[in-house]
């Protein structure tokens, strides 16, 4: 009888009658199974917390990727923005007077008032008074008139080429008031601001 008419007379429920090759041949069967089961499930365990890593990782760095795409999208429009907000602080910076200039623009507040129709009674500068890169000037006004012609002042302020702010604005009657006078006083602290020089900026920043 060969080996394949041996192997087909292999009665599955009676091992223990086997020839001792087909034993021998079953037991090495199961013991490679066994063996290869065992290495595998162990290394799929070892591997699963690394696996777990990996997959994390590829996750933080598919958010991170994305969110670096979505900057340089985005850069040039970044870019735009603040050549504009750079602009705009150019086009301030070029509405505060310089040292120089304060003089005349203290002129033009008092001839506001004046060609408002308003009396002037008192206009006195403060001590101007240093901030970052630049420098705030109050004036102390006080102006006697109708109300009409106050409103016709703070808009005369508010068209002067240079920044020039109200501040603490008080209307009263005159304290000698007499008959059905309509004239009224305005007390307002007018603020102008220039900016410092480099020099002015140094001088600051020792002082800080």
């Amino acid at each position: 009888m060969n080996f394949v008419q041996q192997l087909q007379s292999l009665d599955i429920n009676d091992i223990g009658r086997w020839p001792a090759l087909f034993r021998a041949l079953l037991i090495a069967v199961i013991f490679t199974i066994v063996a290869v089961g065992g290495s595998y499930y162990f290394a799929v365990k070892n591997l699963k917390p690394a696996l777990e890593r990996a997959e994390q990782e590829e996750t933080e760095l598919k958010a991170a990727f994305e969110t670096k795409q979505g900057k340089a999208a985005n850069l040039d429009a970044y870019k735009v923005q603040l050549a504009e907000m750079e602009r705009s602080f150019g086009a301030m910076l070029r509405q505060l007077p310089d040292q120089t200039e304060v003089p005349s623009l203290l002129v033009d507040i008092s001839q506001t008032g004046l060609a408002s129709g308003l009396e002037e009674q008192l206009f006195e500068p403060a001590a101007l008074e240093r901030k970052d890169f630049y420098a705030e000037l109050p004036i102390k006004i006080r102006l006697t008139g109708g109300f009409h012609e106050m409103g016709n002042f703070v808009s005369g302020i508010a068209a002067l080429p240079r920044i020039v702010t109200l501040h603490d604005i008080k209307i009263k009657p005159p304290a000698n008031a007499e008959g059905a006078s309509e004239d009224l006083v305005l007390d307002v602290t007018a603020k102008t601001y220039r900016y410092l020089d480099e020099d002015e900026e140094a001088e600051e920043a020792e002082g800080a």
